[in-house]
């Protein structure tokens, strides 16, 4: 048996507490607290050192104001070309005259968004929404009402084909996602079977090929008189494609869902698409935040592959506008530029859902 001996001062025992280690200072601790973050700051600092002359090339030796295209011929980047083409890239070959149409219905979508943002504000108020304001932005586009000039499909382009797309693609492939995750889930052979043929057969194939199939062959398929303009294939195929990706990132959610719960439900006497509904689909959301955050950022990313189809999106639009003869072929600006715009999108998808995963932990654990 241990004797303790309490006859020792307590001013005594805390003397005898181990030292405090000294505190590096902040920056010295930020960039070399240990190993990895030694190396991983020298190995930054040499990446930033072989990119000096891009940025000389991007910045320093920069052309940023001219009306002259012949003063790009010499120095570094033409920034000048994308101001004179930010037009074109932003809207292709929308009508000039008609370009406010598009220009609302990119304010549309951000308002939405922003809208959309606050969990407390989700509901069936915010679906209909959306509808109505889906249903708003394909009449700006199309024209034809309220003495607007109509549009067809073929003279759509830019930013606002490529924001549609994507919202659409995913607006509309996820309904279909979670019913083939359930699918699959599901105990009955038939709907189990079709379910894991259409998320099998969809994911091996490359969004290329998905596409070429949706633009040649979908009008082969449809009866006699009917057609889809090329725009409607494009969107069908993302659809399909977004809906097989997000099956298989709902079927995870929906396994880290005890399946005791919808027996308390069954128990309670709650309807099965009741229990689904309200119990099961929520928390198989709040488990997979972060592959839903990778789908999107990819399928906001494959809407630049819509070029080899024939749509005019944005990444089409710049290919187009670095082709003008006047310039001296600033092609390398014109793809920056785009990429960027899609660097602003694909990182606020990533912070917003970062936030959001975070609350979601904060509101588990109260």
């Amino acid at each position: 048996m241990t004797v303790i001996d309490t006859s020792t001062p307590v001013a005594h025992i805390e003397s005898l507490a181990p030292p405090k280690p000294a505190r590096k200072p902040l920056l010295l601790h930020l960039f070399f607290g240990d190993l990895i973050a030694s190396l991983l700051t020298v190995t930054t600092g040499f990446l930033l050192i072989l990119m000096i002359p891009a940025l000389n090339w991007a910045l320093i030796d920069a052309i940023w104001i001219t009306n002259d295209p012949n003063a790009c011929r010499e120095g570094g980047a033409c920034w000048a070309f994308i101001a004179a083409k930010f037009r074109f890239i932003i809207f292709g070959v929308y009508p000039p005259e008609e370009q406010w149409r598009p220009l609302l219905v990119m304010v549309l979508i951000l308002a939405m968004i922003l809208t959309s943002l606050s969990p407390r504000l989700w509901g069936q108020k915010l679906i209909y929404a959306w509808l109505s304001a889906v249903a708003v932005m394909l009449l700006l586009m199309w024209g034809g009402a309220f003495g607007m000039t109509p549009v067809p499909t073929s003279s759509w382009g830019g930013l606002p084909v490529t924001l549609l797309l994507a919202l659409l693609s995913l607006g509309l492939g996820f309904p279909f996602a979670v019913f083939l995750a359930l699918g699959r889930r599901s105990t009955l052979p038939i709907p189990r079977m079709l379910s894991l043929l259409t998320i099998e057969l969809v994911r091996g194939l490359p969004l290329v090929g998905l596409l070429f199939v949706a633009s040649i062959l979908l009008p082969l398929l449809l009866p006699a008189g009917w057609s889809i303009d090329k725009l409607g294939r494009t969107l069908a195929a993302l659809t399909v494609f977004a809906a097989a990706y997000l099956a298989e990132v709902m079927r995870g959610g929906l396994q880290g869902v005890p399946a005791g719960q919808i027996e308390a439900a069954k128990a309670l006497g709650i309807p099965g698409w009741k229990a689904v509904w309200h119990i099961v689909l929520p928390q198989a959301l709040q488990k997979v935040i972060p592959p839903l955050t990778n789908t999107a950022i990819v399928m906001v990313k494959n809407t630049s592959l819509v070029l080899i189809v024939g749509v005019f999106d944005m990444l089409s639009a710049s290919r187009v506008a670095a082709t003008d003869p006047v310039w001296p072929a600033p092609y390398v600006e014109s793809y920056a530029f785009v990429a960027l715009i899609y660097f602003l999108i694909c990182i606020g998808i990533s912070n917003y859902t970062r936030w959001l995963e975070t609350r979601v932990q904060a509101r588990s654990y109260r």
